[in-house]
């Protein structure tokens, strides 16, 4: 991560005024105030993992407000904010929900007002696409302001996946670095849809066991052994009664399966960073046991081989193209 301030040098009466400054630039307007009367002090490390910014806040005990008029005039709807906490213990308040998180737990929170008291402490702050985390689990007011917490296995492993990516981020090559930021997105997304599990109603269970099979399957697309077994085991429920949620939403678990491995497929053709790739490394990549087996099921879904959509869409990509020729990612 590269040093973007510290109150380090700065006189104590002018620390706080110059990091509320600094925060506001980087996030939004916010109100913040230090509390306990104590010197405030405070570190800000920034980095881009690609198209995710992950910020490090390191600060004495304070509290922040993001106004209605702050969200309002400077509220980015489309982002959503994870904030991992590494050391303290900070208390969150948006809508009609309360959250205390602690070393080792994680909360989500979109772009509405919300009241944060913090204890001197260490957080990641990454900021995330609304779109992707609603595609999977249903509108943000669900699950923000929701403590996950560091005994969920999948929480732990989110955790470390996403330190060790900020710090070997700039050891990354850009397509490398979009990739891993992508995985690091998911695996929030997975914790969630464990920890929204939990505690939801019995009428709306049946949606959230889809939402998370749905996002266990991004997550291990590249297994060949995934199958619906596999996904009903792992989202403890029966084969019968994960079939039965599926089939309720007009879906077959196998062809939904199969359905996203040949879109993860197509995107890839169409990927400039993957066409190093021979069409059976990229096949075998995306769960596919047999390049014949992929061709063929690529065939019946586009319309053409894989080579010939590959090519197609480099010939889209190159300079000069017509804006108006259909698009194949």
């Amino acid at each position: 991560m590269q040093p973007f301030f510290s109150t380090e040098g700065i006189h104590p009466k002018d620390a706080f005024r110059r990091w509320r400054e600094t925060i506001c630039e980087r996030l939004i307007p916010i109100d913040q105030q230090p509390l306990h009367g104590v010197p405030f002090q405070g570190r800000l490390d920034v980095i881009s993992i690609g198209p995710v910014p992950i910020s490090k806040m390191a600060h004495t005990a304070m509290r922040t407000e993001a106004t209605p008029d702050a969200i309002r005039r400077y509220g980015q709807p489309d982002r959503l904010y994870a904030s991992l906490k590494l050391s303290g213990q900070d208390a969150i308040q948006q809508g009609d929900r309360e959250a205390v998180f602690r070393t080792g737990d994680f909360v989500v929170i979109d772009a509405r007002p919300a009241v944060c008291e913090a204890d001197t402490g260490i957080s990641l702050v990454i900021d995330l696409p609304r779109e992707r985390f609603e595609a999977m689990l249903g509108p943000s007011r669900l699950y923000c302001a929701l403590t996950v917490g560091a005994d969920l296995a999948s929480t732990t492993l989110a955790n470390t996946f996403l330190q060790e990516l900020v710090r070997m981020g700039d050891q990354l090559t850009p397509d490398a670095a979009a990739r891993m930021a992508a995985i690091g997105t998911d695996l929030i997304i997975a914790s969630l849809a464990e920890r929204m599990a939990q505690e939801v109603p019995r009428s709306v269970h049946g949606n959230v066991t889809v939402q998370r099979a749905k996002a266990y399957i991004e997550a291990n697309l590249s297994d060949p052994n995934l199958d619906p077994p596999q996904l009903a085991a792992a989202m403890g429920v029966s084969l019968r009664r994960l079939q039965e949620l599926f089939h309720e939403r007009g879906r077959h678990i196998s062809d939904y399966i199969w359905g996203r491995r040949l879109e993860a497929a197509a995107k890839r053709l169409g990927d400039p960073a993957c066409a190093h790739l021979s069409i059976g490394m990229l096949a075998y990549g995306c769960g596919f046991s047999s390049q014949a087996h992929f061709a063929r099921r690529f065939k019946d879904r586009y319309g053409m081989s894989p080579r010939d959509y590959r090519q197609a869409h480099s010939r889209d990509t190159q300079p000069g193209a017509s804006a108006s020729r259909p698009s194949f990612s």
